[in-house]
């Protein structure tokens, strides 16, 4: 027994040394000032269980299939196969579908007409949900979702945040497209980002659609507003943008989130090299 003991006390030494020189992110929050009073909301995602997000996990990469569920929800009361088609074949909506009734989120109200079973108010939920599992299976980051504080000055909650082991990783997650951002969102992500200190801040659309033409110039306007200066913000790759002398990016979903994350990830630990 003493043995087992010593062996114990040895562990938590040697956790307590791995803390300090890899701190885990609430570690990281507390050294900026900023205490955890919400994170990871789950009753607004549509995949409730273990089993079905496993199930659903590499579906939810497709666009194509976020764009469906997406139109699902909208139409949650009831809808055939076409009209959540729009940019899919109806075969694949089909199979789309079937896969939504093999894990217990849909039902048939009759032959070709299915509702949504759990009551949920918008995809946003799911998708910022997908992508803090993204970062944690394919990145292996320690991520938090859906993160609220309390005390601070700048409002809102911080959609995604992760630990880049050392640093703070944040993502705004957008499910509407280019044309239905506002001022306001942009201004408000600067803020937060401010206020946070990041090591990245990612503005993140999950649209196939060009980002140049409303998003980068969105970014322009708000920060001559906030800062009097028209940022350089150059294109890193497709629509994967950078905001120079800030740790800004701002990207899109095409080809993929997993691709443009890592030119996101790739671009910054590049800098730190050539630094």
């Amino acid at each position: 027994m003493k043995d087992i003991k010593k062996l114990e006390e040895e562990i938590k030494r040697l956790k307590e040394r791995l803390g300090f020189f890899a701190p885990d992110l609430s570690c990281l929050l507390k050294r900026r000032g900023f205490e955890v009073f919400s994170k990871n909301p789950e009753e607004d995602i549509i995949f409730q269980s273990p089993g079905q997000r496993e199930r659903i996990y590499e579906y939810m990469k497709r666009y194509a299939f976020r764009i469906f569920l997406r139109d699902v929800i909208r139409l949650q009361n009831g809808f055939y196969a076409e009209d959540v088609s729009r940019y899919a074949s109806l075969d694949m909506t089909k199979k789309y579908i079937s896969v939504l009734l093999e894990v217990d989120v849909l039902e048939k109200v009759n032959e070709n007409r299915y509702r949504l079973i759990p009551r949920i108010r918008s995809f946003g939920s799911t998708l910022v949900w997908f992508i803090t599992e993204v970062l944690k299976r394919e990145f292996c980051m320690e991520s938090l979702w859906g993160v609220k504080f309390r005390g601070r000055s700048v409002g809102g909650d911080y959609d995604i945040l992760s630990n880049l082991t050392p640093g703070i990783c944040f993502i705004e997650i957008k499910s509407s497209p280019p044309r239905q951002i506002e001022e306001s969102e942009v201004r408000a992500f600067i803020e937060r980002s401010v206020d946070l200190c990041p090591e990245i801040s990612m503005f993140f659309l999950d649209t196939h659609l060009r980002m140049k033409d409303k998003i980068v110039a969105l970014f322009e306007d708000v920060m001559i507003e906030m800062y009097s200066y028209r940022p350089a913000i150059v294109r890193l790759y497709r629509e994967v943008f950078h905001i120079e002398d800030t740790n800004i990016y701002i990207l899109n979903a095409k080809p993929s989130i997993k691709t443009n994350l890592s030119e996101v990830f790739g671009h910054y630990y590049r800098r730190r090299c050539l630094r």
